[in-house]
């Protein structure tokens, strides 16, 4: 397998895993090789360096490497710094709220898909966050 860094014209900027060199170019011609941001077709591999082995650094994982991860963590620092993590207790914590039984507080945590669900059947204001909780309860 080989990874290749690839721009589109619109200058996305992505990655891509094939099998070969040929691969990549044989996918290219069918046009099968898209833009994972706006699907364009028209690709090309962007400069790269040779990736040197490194036994003391790994690879970046945290930080993020484009505007939409950009965005997903600002959200994610917003909602942290507005809000109590809750862990799995979040589906009854949500519903206390909504029925009153507990005063109303910005929350975010874990719930099951079924628990959910239950909740937007309900009527009660939920929504999925794009990110995992950094937080776990255990």
């Amino acid at each position: 397998m080989i990874r290749y860094e690839l721009r589109c014209e619109n200058g996305h900027e992505f990655d891509g895993w094939f099998r070969s060199s040929d691969g990549f170019d044989d996918l290219k011609k069918a046009g099968q090789v898209s833009c994972a941001i706006c699907g364009s077709v028209s690709v090309e591999k962007a400069l790269m360096a040779p990736r040197v082995a490194n036994p003391g650094a790994g690879p970046d994982l945290q930080s993020p490497r484009n505007p939409v991860e950009q965005a997903i963590e600002k959200l994610r620092d917003h909602v942290e710094a507005n809000s109590h993590y809750v862990g799995m207790s979040f589906a009854a914590e949500a519903r206390a709220m909504h029925d009153g039984k507990v005063p109303e507080r910005a929350i975010h945590g874990e719930a099951r898909l079924e628990d959910a669900k239950k909740l937007i059947e309900d009527g009660i204001p939920v929504a999925p966050l794009p990110f995992r909780a950094r937080q776990r309860a255990n």
